[in-house]
């Protein structure tokens, strides 16, 4: 379940990504954090408690990003330079929350609505909509909690990457 699986798949097919992470999980799961580093991958900030940022004060966004970065930095000696909004939300305040911290904000071309369908639907989405260049949107963790099913997720993504990712060289 998680983030284990899916790093271990990644690392198999030579494949990078980007991790967002939120400050309560990495709290919970700091060697899991330390791994995604380890591993190569980018990490960015995704808040510490998976709020929804509208009508929330400039004070409560910054504490959230804020918070967050020294943790990342903290578990895995890594400072972001990304931010995700949860829920790809943005609100009044978070422009300058992001300059502060001198974070890029990213969201997505296509989102794969893993937390709610099943592996096909999830790929079939991705794959209907992937571009070169563009960013997917998938989930290892669902908002923060403890021990989230990311099967279908897994599934899709092993679907995705055999549809998108050139074949490798015969020889390797």
């Amino acid at each position: 379940k998680g983030t284990m699986p899916l790093l271990e798949y990644l690392a198999k097919e030579g494949i990078r990504a980007t991790f967002f992470q939120c400050g309560m999980n990495i709290l919970r799961h700091a060697s899991i954090a330390g791994q995604v580093a380890a591993a190569g991958h980018e990490i960015g900030n995704h808040t510490f408690s998976h709020p929804r940022l509208p009508f929330k004060s400039r004070e409560f966004i910054e504490h959230e990003f804020t918070e967050t970065q020294k943790i990342i930095a903290g578990e895995t000696g890594v400072t972001p330079m990304l931010l995700r909004p949860p829920y790809g939300l943005r609100w009044v305040g978070l422009q300058a929350v992001q300059e502060k911290l001198a974070l890029l904000g990213v969201l997505w071309t296509v989102i794969g609505n893993d937390w709610k369908w099943p592996a096909p639907r999830i790929a079939s989405r991705v794959l209907g909509h992937a571009s070169p260049g563009g960013i997917i949107c998938l989930h290892d963790g669902r908002a923060v909690e403890p021990t989230p099913d990311t099967s279908q997720t897994l599934a899709a993504v092993r679907h995705i990457v055999r549809h998108l990712v050139p074949e490798r060289d015969a020889g390797t």
